[in-house]
């Protein structure tokens, strides 16, 4: 991994600023470029808690770091994915990300080690003051913005999610999560053991494998996990043809549309896509080998995340013996490793603990406005960029059935085009209200994986219509945010010291 840059933090010579970013990960990028590009005009800063950008691809080091989207969409619309891997390790990440702050002119727009910890918003002044603390100094200081946009992503940077696991003081070996990998963690010859089977477990064990003694997957349940090429020779090939905007842009299309194919068919022939992947996985196990066990799923596929590995790694790992899967529960951790609820002992130098992160909303970071706390729970989500009853104040969230970014670039458009209306007719401030009170709710994310279910109540709700309803669509998306007006009888736009007013209705 590229090392972390250790930058002193930019100055904007001003503590306030028409838009204030949270994070310089993916989303704050991407949103700081929107601004820069559509809204040259306006002023913007990037807040960033840590020494460097990149948010997730800066933070996360363990072995074998990478996406599990291909970078054809999980990458910028705007900035060609030229390498020739599609399925990509963390430093190719992470250097396209700061090749993107520095082709913008970002670099100068982040204050690094800035963390926010609170933001109060004055209808009189119609502007958020937000308390940031210096985390490299332990300074506190104030800044002030018309608009936040929480870049912050939806898990805590500061600890991964880890169950108690009864006996762990007992194991002599060493525990470590992915989120807080060592740089100095010697694995070389050792036997692992990894609790999980998500996506940071299936990109751990192939890694760790090629050095280790032997690697053990131990899950509780099996995870639809598909093979994918980490080179897409069809993207590679229109490249050449056509060039690396045009290529990629095809590439792009071409990828849009076999996401959507593959949730769409999972969504309506649940019982056929099962059994694909499950032919798919057999072809790829040894013969004899126990798929039903460890690759079949109780639940239907896409309920939860589908876990892709590049080239089928994990299972070449698993054919030539490096590697094994164990599906049972932990009854205790013993001195030498871990017992399972069947009696086995899993022996172990070290244990990982890919046991998941932690969610929470906006960084948990707490607001209020005129003085009253706000309870993100109590609120609706409007378009998946506001909130109910909360005034300027944005937020990126990317789609969980599909690549992160496809979202964050529709979401950074359409708030550039609330902002160019507000100027175009006067107005400083922009609220979502609910006009129908009898509204139905349901959770944000209605997603069954562990991580988003643990948190589920501290999260916004969504509704059942739009523009209450959190989309997980792209091409709903697209007409949505992209090519519908910004007006919306729900979206209350006023000036200063004014009541306010509803604007026109969305044309049909």
């Amino acid at each position: 991994m590229t090392p972390t840059s250790t930058a002193e933090p930019a100055q904007t010579g001003t503590d306030h600023v028409d838009v204030l970013i949270v994070g310089a990960g993916i989303s704050g990028i991407g949103a700081g470029r929107y601004l820069r590009t559509l809204l040259p005009h306006k002023s913007f800063t990037i807040l960033e808690a840590r020494g460097s950008l990149g948010g997730t691809w800066d933070l996360f080091r363990y072995p074998g770091i990478r996406s599990d989207s291909d970078l054809h969409t999980f990458g910028y619309e705007f900035k060609p994915w030229r390498d020739e891997q599609s399925i990509a390790d963390g430093a190719r990440i992470l250097d396209y990300l700061r090749e993107t702050a520095t082709e913008n002119g970002l670099d100068d727009t982040i204050r690094y080690h800035h963390r926010v910890v609170g933001g109060s918003w004055s209808s009189a002044q119609a502007r958020w003051t937000v308390q940031v603390e210096r985390t490299d100094t332990g300074e506190h200081l104030e800044l002030t913005a018309d608009w936040i946009f929480s870049a912050a992503g939806y898990y805590r940077y500061d600890e991964g999610f880890t169950p108690e696991f009864p006996g762990r003081d007992r194991f002599q070996g060493t525990v470590v999560h992915p989120q807080h990998w060592p740089e100095d963690l010697d694995y070389a010859g050792k036997r692992v053991v990894v609790i999980g089977s998500g996506a940071t477990a299936v990109t751990l064990i192939p890694a760790m494998a090629e050095t280790a003694a032997h690697v053990t997957m131990l899950q509780r349940t099996p995870t639809y996990i598909l093979p994918v090429p980490r080179k897409d020779p069809i993207a590679n090939a229109l490249k050449r043809l056509f060039g690396d905007e045009r290529g990629y842009a095809l590439t792009r299309r071409k990828n849009i549309a076999q996401q959507k194919l593959v949730w769409s068919l999972s969504q309506k022939y649940p019982d056929r896509m099962r059994r694909i992947i499950r032919w798919t996985n057999a072809k790829q196990l040894p013969a004899g080998y126990p798929v039903d066990e460890h690759f079949n799923p109780p639940y239907n596929p896409w309920e939860q995340r589908l876990c892709t590995v590049p080239d089928g790694d994990l299972f070449r790992s698993i054919r030539n013996g490096t590697a094994s899967v164990v599906t049972d529960r932990i009854d205790t951790f013993t001195e030498n490793g871990i017992r399972l609820t069947s009696g086995r002992e899993l022996e172990a130098d070290i244990i990982v603990t890919a046991t998941g992160l932690n969610v929470q909303a906006f960084g948990g970071v707490p607001v209020t406005i005129d003085g009253r706390t706000v309870a993100v729970s109590d609120t609706v989500a409007y378009k998946g960029l506001m909130l109910s009853g909360v005034p300027n104040l944005a937020y990126a969230i990317g789609y969980t059935n599909s690549s992160w970014t496809l979202k964050i670039g529709l979401l950074c458009e359409h708030f550039c085009r609330v902002l160019a209306h507000m100027d175009d007719n006067g107005y400083r401030i922009a609220r979502a209200e609910i006009a129908d009170t009898a509204l139905s709710t349901r959770p944000f994310l209605d997603f069954a994986a562990g991580y988003i279910q643990r948190v589920v109540d501290q999260l916004p709700s969504q509704g059942d219509r739009m523009p209450w309803r959190t989309s997980m669509n792209y091409q709903d998306d697209v007409k949505l945010l992209r090519e519908a007006d910004v007006l919306d009888p729900e979206l209350h736009f006023e000036t200063a010291h004014q009541p306010a007013r509803r604007t026109a209705t969305v044309p049909a």
